[in-house]
């Protein structure tokens, strides 16, 4: 039984995607994709309370049924293809703050984008955090990168240019064995833990961020390409996987 406030998991589903519409619930694995998250958050045991968020009344009817603790209509102000999570997040905890709900130590960033995440992770990354919160600001899941993002371009005043050139143009840089460059990590979705109280000092990660690294099959939806992958992962490893 979950009698602690320690720790919410938010779960944030805007309707305005643009890679896919209304991709928070579109189906995925015969149930509307952030139903995923929902069912995976009221699960683990680590979890004390979970809040859905939404711009869209229609994505907080649909999950009514699940039972979460507490559902949030959110600003069309915070709900844009360019809002930050930071400006999602303190909207939140400011709604709570004013409706006089005790808020949490801790808050997790449930990305209902992520399907595919296992419960024991969760588990392993609420209690990794817990140990270290007084070293950290904040813990964020990434994945090895073996492309390796110090290869890529950008392009700029017409240019192509090198991430990893120190003047940006040094196209050369780019042909630097993998062997030879510092490893890289990508964001993958699977977990962020925020303290609440930095949301108050206008903060979210912070600067002390402790690296989660996952081995999750990194499946991060934000286009068909995307949600085709993760199908197809489910159909062809559904034996391995934890999943809802």
């Amino acid at each position: 039984m979950k009698l602690t406030n320690e720790v919410w998991a938010i779960i944030p589903a805007r309707s305005g995607s643009k890679g896919i519409k209304n991709k928070n619930i579109k189906i995925f694995n015969k149930k509307p994709l952030v139903n995923h998250s929902i069912i995976s958050a009221k699960k683990n045991n680590m979890i004390n309370k979970v809040v859905f968020s939404s711009d869209s009344k229609k994505y907080l009817s649909l999950t009514k049924k699940l039972n979460c603790e507490f559902y949030h209509l959110r600003s069309k102000k915070n709900a844009q293809d360019k809002s930050t999570d930071f400006q999602v997040f303190k909207e939140i905890v400011f709604y709570f703050k004013k409706k006089k709900v005790t808020l949490p130590k801790f808050l997790i960033n449930f990305r209902p984008t992520c399907p595919l995440r296992k419960n024991q992770s969760i588990t392993k990354a609420i209690k990794l955090f817990k140990k270290k919160q007084n070293y950290f600001s904040s813990l964020k899941s990434v994945s090895y990168n073996s492309h390796n993002s110090l290869k890529d371009y950008i392009i700029k005043n017409k240019k192509l240019c090198s991430i990893n050139g120190k003047t940006g143009y040094d196209i050369d840089q780019v042909n630097i064995p993998r062997g030879n460059l510092k490893k890289t990590y990508i964001g993958n979705g699977v977990i962020d833990i925020y303290k609440t109280k930095n949301i108050f000092k206008g903060k979210l990660l912070g600067k002390k961020v402790y690296p989660y690294v996952t081995e999750e099959i990194f499946c991060d939806i934000d286009n068909k390409r995307d949600f085709r992958f993760a199908e197809t992962i489910v159909k062809t490893f559904r034996n391995k996987l934890w999943i809802s």
